[in-house]
């Protein structure tokens, strides 16, 4: 495959069709990348296994990129009819283990390999049309319809990463060597860690609108923090490094892990990394593709809580305070060897942008200080772990397109990783990208460690102001407790109600207390996370992530379900009745709650009977009943 590498497409120019056609290079790039990763499986039957019990199989990964292209093409009204609906929810959600992610494969058909493959050669040949024909003008804003395709765009290379992390779990024999992705097997000898001074800087973080390079919600706006005087290790955590922490007992002891550290350790019955092997009592390496002898010279590859466990044993064994980089102290380093925007591709410099096929000796790629000391990998060969929990800077807003991107990790769970890694492009080797995962994720990450008097703030979690007044409209008046009242006078059977559009969850709580089984339902992970957090153990409410225009199949045998204040969502009305009147059990009850001004009695007469209609507020009640 050529032009492996290529660099991201910027947003501004002076002639829109030779952008259209950078756009289109990008595109096409992208997408055979992202399927050149699949080719690692062995058969097509390996589509349907699992890397671990929490996640997806890989035909769920494979499929998922493609619909997210034409999802946020319809939510945005740019395109108006679907490819594939059946695919387009069924491969929509389910990437975080999130609680509203559904990852229970008793709740899907998986399609036929080659359905897919054909599918995302229809997808691939739309996307490639609309590059060419959708209004553009430059440079290429938030609101332009182009933006919603750099950002399925992005979205791929994120998952050309972490389908790389995915299939490096999946066992041996269900891999293949592929060409592109070979293993270098030359390595360095190991190099003793050293630290240096940084020095105290005032540290701004977030970017403009205004900047030329596609950016994620979470990283516009602004952040202020005066980062004092710390030290750094001059490199990564090598194995070899890392080997002295195993060797002493580090996974056995429990007072180098937390609560969620020992859990982890519980769980995964870890006694090294996840990438080592032991075989007749020595290490082996574990790559994309085969066991090879161990490099030690490699940076270790750990999840957050091994790497915090490290750096206690570490400080109790020099009696130093060893911890984690904060973003701050990561973005002092950053500025401080003089890195600008994105590193310009050169094999030379850093081990990013799949110029490389694995990670690499940590004492390769050095960068000059502002002292003239050389700290390696500030950025590339693998992500660090930082101790910053993700957050959102001054002046955050979601984009609408894909408005669960990033609140939904702003929960103190999701630390961030910084640097990039050798399988990192696009945005995810800019400045200011960021992103985090749930500390016991396996990615291509490792760490350094500073030393730092400074403590880490926990940043105050903030509702968003959508969900804010929703939250106030259900919590704080009676609007809520109103409709639900009318809805339950008229209900017979009291097995499974289906809450459509149920926000931050007042009605599916008011529901529990009356129905075996709630279904919580929003298209917005933003809304139904304040739901997620108010439950209680052995609640009879679960709450998932879908969209009333396109559900699931093994959404269905409902005694009712209330629909509320969706009329944006109505685009396909008849179809949307007819498929919902099929997911319910005989004589069971519909519900809608509605703005005043928005009529459709006549269109729900042909397959539900009239029972009551009232006014709450400024929305209309309206109880029917299956015919």
């Amino acid at each position: 495959m050529k032009d492996i590498s290529i660099y991201p497409v910027t947003l501004d120019g002076d002639s829109v069709e030779k952008k259209r056609k950078e756009i289109r290079k990008y595109f096409h790039n992208t997408y055979d990348l992202f399927e050149s990763v699949f080719e690692v499986l062995k058969d097509d039957e390996v589509f349907y296994k699992k890397s671990e019990l929490t996640r997806h199989p890989m035909i769920f990964y494979y499929g998922h990129t493609a619909t997210f292209f034409i999802n946020k093409l319809i939510n945005m009204n740019i395109i108006k009819k679907r490819i594939n609906p059946n695919f387009e929810s069924m491969f929509a959600v389910g990437v975080d283990e999130m609680h509203w992610d559904d990852v229970d494969s008793k709740n899907y058909s998986w399609a036929d390999v080659d359905e897919v493959r054909e599918y995302r050669q229809r997808v691939r040949e739309l996307i490639d049309d609309l590059i060419m024909k959708i209004p553009l003008t430059l440079p290429i804003t938030q609101e332009s319809d182009m933006w919603i395709i750099l950002m399925g765009i992005e979205h791929e290379r994120i998952h050309i990463e972490t389908s790389l992390v995915l299939h490096r779990q999946m066992p041996l024999e269900f891999i293949k060597e592929v060409d592109i992705f070979k293993f270098d097997e030359t390595y360095s000898d190991t190099q003793k860690n050293e630290m240096l001074n940084i020095s105290l800087k005032d540290i701004v973080l977030g970017k403009e609108k205004t900047h030329n390079l596609y950016g994620w919600d979470n990283e516009y706006g602004s952040y202020k923090e005066k980062v004092e005087r710390f030290e750094v290790s001059k490199y990564l955590v090598s194995n070899a490094e890392f080997l002295e922490f195993v060797k002493d007992g580090g996974y056995e002891n429990q007072e180098y892990w937390d609560s969620d550290g020992r859990k982890f350790l519980e769980l995964s019955d870890a006694k090294y990394p996840l990438f080592w092997f032991e075989v007749d009592g020595d290490y082996k390496y574990r790559t994309l593709t085969k066991l090879v002898e161990m490099p030690w010279s490699f940076p270790v590859e750990v999840n957050a809580l091994e790497a915090e466990a490290f750096c206690r044993y570490k400080s109790k064994k020099d009696e130093k305070k060893y911890l984690l980089p904060s973003e701050a102290e990561y973005r002092c380093i950053y500025d401080n060897v003089g890195l600008k925007d994105i590193l310009e591709f050169d094999k030379t410099k850093a081990n990013q942008n799949l110029q490389n096929f694995s990670s690499c000796s940590v004492d390769k790629y050095g960068f000059k200080t502002k002292n003239d000391d050389i700290i390696y990998d500030v950025i590339g060969n693998v992500w660090q772990w930082s101790r910053t929990a993700i957050f959102g800077f001054d002046g955050f807003k979601v984009h609408p397109a894909y408005d669960d991107f990033s609140v939904p990790t702003f929960d103190n769970k999701h630390s961030l990783i910084l640097g990039s890694s050798w399988a990192s492009s696009g945005n995810l080797i800019m400045k200011h990208s960021r992103y985090a995962f749930r500390k016991h994720f396996p990615q291509f990450a490792g760490f350094r460690y500073v030393i730092s008097d400074a403590k880490e703030k926990q940043k105050e979690k903030k509702l968003d102001a959508d969900v804010l007044q929703n939250y106030e409209l259900q919590y704080n008046s009676d609007f809520t407790m109103k409709c639900t009242d009318i809805a339950l006078k008229y209900v017979n059977k009291k097995g499974k109600v289906l809450d459509l559009g149920c926000g931050v969850g007042r009605s599916s709580f008011i529901f529990a207390g009356e129905f075996e089984k709630v279904e919580g339902v929003d298209i917005s992970a933003r809304f139904i996370q304040v739901g997620v957090e108010l439950l209680k153990e052995n609640s009879n409410i679960t709450f998932l992530q879908g969209d009333a225009r396109n559900l699931k199949p093994n959404f269905n045998f409902y005694d009712m379900v209330i629909f509320t204040n969706l009329k944006e969502r109505f685009i396909e009305p008849i179809k949307f009745l007819k498929d919902v009147k099929n997911r319910m059990n005989e004589k069971a009850i519909f519900v809608l709650v509605m703005p005043k001004e928005f009529k459709i009695d006549n269109i729900l007469d042909d397959d539900f009977n009239f029972l009551h209609k009232e006014d709450v507020d400024s929305y209309e009640v309206s109880v029917w009943q299956k015919k």
